[in-house]
């Protein structure tokens, strides 16, 4: 006979359990829910401290980018020289107009326009260069981004997914991350050329006039200030959009995936309620945002404009005065309008910035979250399946104790079920056990090996796992199933699919094994869903093997055939069941009952129900209330 599960009872009864978000919030807008969605904290912007990081993860395109920088030093530079080309192309008409060289000098006419052309020729195409070298390295760095996300998700604890709604984190993987390559898109690109449109625009006006660039200069404080101003309210409001998306969908999720349980309470009012707040308040701070930002542009234009009618004028009375030549003053409008302009496209570009950060500091949020603890390096020798629980203590939240002190012996091959009543803690030992927790203190062996030195996908590869939740992906039935073990053969697939009666459905349907399943499984009963499910652990073939509840969605007669199956399954395995339904337990070698944390009972079906303790309680509530 199996060696007995040895208990040492918690000394501090359990407060609560798990944090888990409720399956519907009455009221709308409140936190948690269908469909109130949890509310993301509000947290102002940082911005320079951002943008500096977001500016980071282009560091491994440095050398793309310092080749885009020359290419627009090169390709700017012909292109402020064009305009004091063709103000020499003026005083030459000019000349031969009101001198006395007997007309214009065509020859030299026609060498400086073609001057003028082969400048603007060279670059454009230099500037077209410079867009193919920097959309590559943005999008190779938004690549970067996305798979250091999709990494650092594999890192996280499971208690960061129990305090975050699906929507809401889906929203800052994909939305948030296509703002920040469409802003580093849009903005990168015209800001470097403006910028040094600027610096080339500045130098030669006061080469052809320094009076006029003076006059000229007194745009960028005005520009800057002008700028600073709206920038700052836009800013929040960017942040505020954002926020508000994140909660839409993280409400459309939730209302999408929970359709039939909103038509079966009639609660179609309340989720279209909530929509609409929600909608509501991303229409607002979009229009907000958006708005705002927008008037940065026509004061741009504005300020450009009164700087335009200052110089048209000085430029006037200075060529009436002689002091300066007309193709001069021509040359020096034309850079006033190149010098404006790339100042508009710099301040028209603050609104796409100031997204694209608000942006990326959300998705910095994720990436800077705490992650699970360090693997440990361990090599685990073959495996027996002895599980010893050695003072374990845990809990969710430091004020809320669930489970203290707790001992226990799983010797190898042994069936340990474990029953109580909903948050005595059964799900939690389990839990602990797959390392998807860490206990407080205590510790946790395998064979005699601490499981928090063992690399965790090293442990869970030993342990095969089906919960009542039952998860299935996109895919074929057949492709299901071989997710359990990815190399197994077609024959071992079949073989675990009859061990567990789902070839019995199976070879109902049109497609069999290659009927496609939705996210949902909505195309396969429940039950249906669950034998799947088992058929996919028994394929894994594990050493240890954890059962939560995992006949719950089968019906009666097939409950008894998936049992057969669970017994061929359990042999020669440590096996831990978690069950409500006592009938599922029987054969069990040793049962726990679970209260509070504790362990307050032990021992087999029969020596259980002689005792009358708790055990028979539960099971007197099961069956003779239902004979009665």
């Amino acid at each position: 006979m199996s060696t007995p599960v040895t208990p040492t009872p918690a000394q501090t009864p359990e407060k609560a359990k798990a944090p888990e978000r409720p399956a519907y919030a009455a009221q709308a807008g409140r936190s948690g829910g269908p469909f109130g969605g949890a509310r993301v904290a509000e947290k102002s912007l940082n911005f320079l401290p951002s943008l500096r990081r977001l500016l980071g993860e282009l560091q491994p395109e440095r050398w793309v980018l310092l080749g885009a920088i020359l290419l627009t030093v090169v390709g700017i530079g012909m292109s402020v020289l064009g305009p004091r080309i063709l103000g020499m192309a003026t005083d030459l008409i000019v000349a031969g107009v009101t001198g006395d060289r007997g007309g214009v000098d065509f020859a030299a006419l026609g060498n400086t326009l073609l001057l003028a052309l082969g400048l603007y020729v060279v670059s454009s195409l230099v500037l077209l260069l410079q867009g193919y070298l920097l959309n590559g390295a943005v999008q190779r760095s938004v690549r970067r981004l996305r798979d250091g996300v999709e990494a650092k998700i594999h890192r996280l604890p499971l208690s960061y997914f129990d305090r975050q709604t699906r929507g809401e984190l889906l929203s800052r993987v994909t939305n948030d991350i296509d703002n920040v390559a469409q802003s580093l898109q849009q903005t990168l690109s015209q800001l470097l050329t403006s910028l040094l449109t600027v610096v080339g625009v500045t130098v030669m006006m006061f080469v052809v006039s320094p009076v006029l660039a003076v006059i000229a200069l007194i745009t960028i404080p005005v520009a800057i200030g002008v700028t600073t101003v709206i920038g700052k309210r836009a800013q929040k409001l960017f942040v505020a959009q954002w926020r508000s998306t994140g909660e839409l969908n993280s409400h459309i999720e939730e209302a999408f995936t929970g359709q039939s349980l909103v038509k079966v309470f009639g609660r179609q009012p309340e989720v279209e309620q909530v929509f609409a707040e929600r909608n509501d308040a991303v229409y607002r701070a979009s229009f907000g945002a958006q708005f705002v930002s927008g008037l940065i542009m026509p004061t741009m234009f504005f300020i450009g404009n009164l700087n335009y009618v200052v110089i048209a004028v000085v430029g006037g009375l200075r060529v009436a005065s002689g002091t300066m030549s007309l193709g001069d003053v021509q040359a020096f409008i034309q850079y006033s309008r190149q010098f404006t302009q790339p100042l508009t496209q710099v301040a028209s570009m603050a609104n796409l910035l100031q997204s694209g950060v608000a942006s990326a500091e959300r998705v910095f949020e994720v990436l800077d979250a705490e992650e699970q603890t360090v693997e440990g390096t361990v090599a685990l020798p073959a495996v027996r399946g002895r599980v010893d629980f050695e003072h374990v203590s845990f809990s969710y939240s430091a004020d809320q104790p669930l489970i203290e002190d707790l001992s226990i012996t799983a010797e190898p091959g042994q069936t340990v079920a474990i029953v109580g009543p909903t948050g005595a803690g059964k799900t939690t030992l389990v839990n602990l056990l797959m390392r998807f927790y860490d206990p407080q203190s205590g510790r946790i062996l395998l064979d005699g090996v601490d499981v928090a030195t063992i690399p965790r996908s090293v442990l869970r590869a030993e342990v095969g796992m089906v919960l009542q939740d039952t998860w299935l992906f996109h895919g074929t039935i057949h492709d299901n199933i071989a997710y359990g073990r990815p190399d197994a053969s077609e024959a071992d697939i079949l073989a675990a699919a009859e061990a567990t009666y789902v070839d019995r459905f199976v070879r109902s349907l049109p497609d069999g094994y290659a009927t496609v399943i939705d996210e949902e499984g909505s195309n396969v009963s429940a039950g249906e869903r669950q034998l799947i499910t088992i058929a996919r652990a028994f394929l894994a073939d594990p050493t240890l093997l954890i059962l939560d509840e995992a006949t719950s969605s089968v019906d009666t007669r097939t409950e008894v055939l998936v049992q057969h199956a669970m017994a061929a399954l359990r042999t020669a395995r440590t096996s831990f069941v978690i069950a409500h339904r006592l009938s599922t337990i029987r054969d069990a070698d040793v049962i726990l009952v679970m209260e509070a944390g504790s362990i307050v009972e032990q021992g087999s079906h029969t020596e259980l129900l002689e005792r009358q303790g708790a055990y028979w309680r539960l099971y007197e509530a099961q069956f003779a209330a239902a004979a009665e």
